[in-house]
């Protein structure tokens, strides 16, 4: 497993003292933060999913007039890429990659479901007070995608701050996707996870079906999305151009979308 007990405080962490900031706009929560030398100079989160496009730029005019900082002292910008709402994401990566391209600035992009998913598992065993030393946790990101789908993806962290990805972010039914989540996990032996945890908007999608599957180790926890997060994340991103930074719409895999397409009546798109 990759270590991000604390990424920020790893060697390069924050890209060596340069000043980053950090956006995602993929969900109804619109977060921006700014970080230096390892550590947060300040954050805002707005939930306004239809005026993202409206706000985004004053919001980030406003937190780097409170902490001090030009746009031309910024060392470089990470991003939540998706997936999520696709007008959000589309505001968001735009917003980056133009601000990239004007002050000759690296991009990295993040997947949101991972940052998603890293902050929610935080703030859930925030809660504990304590943890088994062994224990690991299974940590599912869930967005509503309407229609009984969810955008989601599967990852494992344990107590000593190890995080690894074990399914790519994609948009599933989730009925089918708790069947494989379950049969995934009784298929474990040495690494077998002690709990299930939903995060983000995981009451509204997954409460009744979880409820319905009455095993006590699937739990949810609602958690909104923190470009505090993002920023973590892209400590161990890959900096690019910005115009070859692309957002992650994604889309149902095939068999999902015939599905769904049959069980409508029509014919799915070529």
């Amino acid at each position: 497993m990759t270590d991000l007990t604390n990424p920020m405080e790893k060697k390069g962490g924050d890209r060596d003292g340069a000043t980053w900031l950090s956006l995602d706009t993929s969900t109804a929560s619109m977060g921006i933060a700014v970080t230096r030398n390892n550590r947060l100079l300040g954050e805002r989160q707005e939930t306004a999913e239809r005026n993202h496009s409206i706000n985004l730029l004053p919001l980030i005019e406003s937190l780097l007039r409170e902490v001090g900082v030009l746009p031309a002292g910024l060392g470089g910008i990470a991003v939540g890429v998706g997936p999520g709402s696709y007008t959000g994401v589309r505001i968001g990566v735009t917003v980056a990659k133009t601000m990239a391209w004007a002050l000759r600035l690296p991009v990295i992009g993040v997947s949101s479901l991972e940052a998603l998913a890293f902050g929610g598992i935080a703030a859930f065993r925030g809660q504990e007070t304590s943890l088994p030393e062994a224990a690991i946790d299974w940590v599912v990101p869930v967005l509503d995608a309407r229609r009984g789908q969810a955008y989601t993806a599967l990852f494992a962290s344990d107590a000593a701050g190890g995080w690894q990805r074990l399914r790519p972010d994609g948009i599933r039914l989730v009925d089918g996707w708790l069947d494989e989540l379950l049969a995934a996990a009784a298929e474990r032996a040495a690494d077998l996870p002690q709990r299930i945890v939903f995060v983000g908007e995981a009451n509204a999608v997954m409460r009744q079906k979880l409820e319905q599957r009455g095993d006590g180790r699937l739990l949810t926890h609602d958690h909104l999305l923190a470009a505090r997060h993002v920023a973590a994340l892209a400590v161990h991103g890959q900096a690019a151009d910005a115009h070859r930074l692309v957002p992650n719409y994604t889309q149902l895999a095939e068999a999902e979308a015939n599905l769904l397409a049959g069980a409508a009546g029509t014919k799915p798109k070529a």
